[in-house]
């Protein structure tokens, strides 16, 4: 489960930006997601999956034990047509579906489920997204930098404009996430992401120190979607 940020970690994060802006022409946007997807087609995965196995779990049962269900349902002495098991076999398989469906409508369970890789390409795509509606191409130098964190995934990102980009390597923000799900996972959000911000703005500080203007172009606030 994910927890809102308090006013106080609002206003740490905020702070934390606004120092780490004053050492670099680097402007930072933080933004705290719960979560970057609902993951539906997860569980319509699952649920299909589980639908298509109903006709291959029958292929390989015993005869014996196909023989015993069909006498539960048909009665003992009846001899069913094609049609009949047609539609047995079908609501079979509807049944299968629905229930699985309804299995993974329970967040936790379907999270669970989900595989690694398409959790973070999903917080990626997500923070792709928000970075060109809040930073990308804000600032007169394309020194804008998101720092994302997706609670539930325990993902976070960080997205850099053309100025960064091109001076940064991708392997020295690695500190920052590390600092960053360290924290969050201890269920210290707002201290992880002030903390990620110090280790940006080093960063920044480092490639792309404060020139003599230094205008303050995006406001230092944090975002809770």
């Amino acid at each position: 489960m994910t927890m809102p940020l308090s006013e106080a970690e609002h206003q740490a994060v905020s702070a934390a930006v606004a120092r780490a802006e004053q050492a670099s022409d680097g402007e930072i946007v933080t933004i705290v997601a719960p979560r970057s997807d609902a993951y539906h087609d997860v569980g319509l995965h699952y649920a299909v999956l589980a639908m298509l196995l109903v006709p291959c779990a029958l292929a390989v049962l015993p005869q014996a034990w196909i023989d015993w269900g069909l006498g539960l349902v048909f009665g003992w002495n009846a001899a069913p047509g094609r049609a009949a098991l047609m539609v047995l076999l079908f609501v079979l398989m509807t049944v299968k579906f629905l229930a699985v469906r309804f299995l993974l409508a329970w967040m936790p369970l379907r999270m669970a489920l989900t595989p690694a890789i398409t959790k973070t390409r999903r917080v990626r795509r997500r923070a792709i997204e928000l970075f060109r509606a809040s930073a990308e191409q804000r600032t007169a130098g394309r020194t804008g930098i998101l720092l994302y964190l997706s609670q539930l995934e325990h993902r976070a990102e960080i997205v850099a404009d053309q100025a960064i980009h091109s001076r940064v390597d991708a392997d020295a923000w690695g500190e920052a996430m590390t600092e960053l799900i360290e924290q969050v996972k201890a269920g210290q959000t707002g201290a992880g992401m002030a903390l990620a911000v110090e280790k940006i703005g080093a960063v920044l500080a480092e490639h792309l120190p404060a020139s003599h203007e230094n205008p303050n172009e995006i406001p230092d606030r944090l975002i809770e979607l």
